[in-house]
């Protein structure tokens, strides 16, 4: 019987709805920094009790990110993931009324257990839904759907508070959240994936063997270690290049700044570039080990090598396009080392190496500033990214590598 290629219209539709789903997730990753100011200057309480909110909102992410898996495997994608937008919505809600610093502590976990779904949920319906030969694209388009949400989260909070109050920026975002999970529940029975049970006569205990040898696989291990060393060294670079090239070449805070910018942006750029050039070649291991050696490269060059403003703003971008061209390939190379009806909570361990790669970063890069050695900021970064090609390379895949296609 011959397999039903889902047309391009079914494809693109599933493909916007968790794009868009996506971008809320990383939207609501930024509706808190913006408004620190005010935060600040209603409640009395310093940056750094501030700052705790978002380690708060990030750890309770992290550590939910595998159970989510689960949930994910056992019960189907959909629901967890309009689940998912209704704790954003609720927390950022619930953050509005806070009365004090304090009841914004349970804001923050509320959002972060609603961040927790989406990396196992997206990519169990992209991976159930989408046709092999559109899936890289399909991981692309979601990736840059979330850079969206980054982008439009801080221009939009800030406008809303400026305009009316910051209980009503976050009242507003949590309205927001709450479209979304409409959006969302709106398309269930096209978003729902297959629920995997344990089969009747295993015991807990067998099952609970059965799901840790997933995370203990070499190739599963092997993706966890590579998506934590990217993190590293895109954390490293969103935090810390203004202000290394600061202190590099005395460039004024705007054009430092700007940098950051340039970057995501080449990186968005690559990463539609990468999803086409995945689908249609299927050597996710060539492009990753391409992109990222040439990326390494050219932090290098900006580390060591002064240039003009523009030139360098140019290599930046170039650096984040290189990086970003893997980001396709990096995703369905995690498809292909998950075992049939485990994508859900495979996506979720590997997808915690970001957090853990988030929370080593400031720390390692800190201390090579306080030492006064801004340039080894893109030497570190240059070497993380070298690091994470090893891994890959290494990573051997379950399923056979999908053959070039067109559509």
């Amino acid at each position: 019987m011959a397999t039903v290629v889902p047309s391009f219209r079914h494809d693109a539709r599933i493909i916007g709805v968790v794009g868009v789903a996506h971008g809320g997730s990383h939207f609501f990753q930024l509706v808190l920094p913006p408004l620190f100011p005010l935060l600040k200057a209603s409640f009395g309480v310093s940056y750094v009790e501030l700052g705790l909110l978002m380690s708060v909102f990030y750890a309770t992410s992290g550590l939910c990110q595998t159970p989510a898996g689960f949930v994910v495997d056992r019960i189907g994608a959909a629901r967890v993931l309009a689940g998912g937008l209704a704790f954003l919505g609720a927390g950022a809600i619930l953050a509005s009324l806070a009365p004090s610093w304090a009841m914004l502590l349970p804001a923050a976990v509320l959002m972060g257990l609603g961040n927790s779904v989406f990396h196992p949920a997206d990519y169990a319906i992209l991976g159930h839904h989408v046709a092999q030969n559109r899936m890289a694209r399909a991981f692309s388009i979601h990736t840059v759907g979330g850079t969206v949400g980054w982008a439009l989260a801080p221009v939009l909070v800030a406008s809303l508070a400026a305009a009316t109050s910051w209980r009503a920026a976050l009242l507003a975002s949590g309205a927001i959240g709450l479209v979304l999970t409409a959006l969302v529940l709106s398309h269930r029975s096209l978003l729902e994936t297959p629920a995997h049970r344990t089969p009747e006569g295993v015991g807990a205990g067998a099952a609970l063997v059965g799901h840790l040898r997933v995370f203990t696989a070499l190739p599963i291990v092997l993706c966890f270690a590579f998506f934590a060393l990217q993190s590293t060294a895109l954390v490293a670079l969103q935090s810390f290049m203004p202000l290394s090239l600061t202190k590099l070449y005395g460039l004024p805070m705007v054009v430092a700044t700007a940098s950051v910018t340039a970057f995501m942006a080449g990186s968005a750029a690559g990463t539609m570039a990468g999803g086409v050039l995945a689908d249609r070649s299927g050597r996710h291991q060539r492009i990753i080990l391409g992109g990222l050696a040439l990326a390494a490269l050219v932090l290098l060059l900006v580390g060591r090598v002064a240039m003009p403003p523009l030139v360098l703003l140019v290599m930046v971008t170039l650096a984040g396009a290189l990086s970003g061209l893997t980001t396709p390939s990096r995703d369905m190379l995690v498809r292909s080392a998950a075992p049939k009806g485990a994508s859900g909570k495979v996506f979720g361990f590997v997808y915690s190496g970001l957090d853990l790669g988030a929370t080593l970063s400031p720390a390692l890069i800190g201390t090579l500033l306080d030492a006064g050695r801004p340039a080894a900021v893109f030497a570190t970064a240059a070497a993380v990214m070298t690091l994470s090609i090893l891994t890959a390379v290494s990573i051997s895949p379950r399923r056979p590598q999908p053959a070039a296609a067109g559509g």
